[in-house]
């Protein structure tokens, strides 16, 4: 059994900075694919960015240069770091995970872009 569990999210003012955690347990593999997806109010779920198994990173073209995931195998932990925040960028932030196929979900935590 995988679990993800996310911090970090909140309130920040548009222009502002967040850093998105997302510890892993269970059994899992450094090589497992790892990507940060939200959901904004109204709208579709989205991937955001992701680390693939050859330690590649993509990223969303809404989120390209300002957005910047990254990992800690040694501690299991996955990163969103988020810079120049807009208003457009409010969702629901949500860990991913695959591992051996199946997909985990972490609970989410809720970002706010707002004056």
């Amino acid at each position: 059994q995988v679990q993800l569990v996310e911090s970090g999210g909140g309130l920040v003012q548009p222009g502002g900075s967040l850093k998105l955690s997302c510890a892993a347990s269970g059994t899992i593999s450094r090589y497992d694919v790892v990507a940060w997806y939200r959901r904004g109010p109204g709208k579709q779920r989205e991937v955001v960015a992701s680390i693939v198994k050859s330690g590649r990173t993509n990223y969303a073209e809404s989120v390209e240069g300002r957005f910047t995931i990254s990992k800690d195998n040694a501690k299991n932990m996955v990163y969103l770091q988020m810079n120049n925040l807009t208003p457009e960028d409010t969702a629901v932030y949500y860990c991913n995970r695959v591992v051996f196929g199946y997909d985990y979900w972490g609970q989410g935590t809720q970002v706010t872009v707002s004056s």
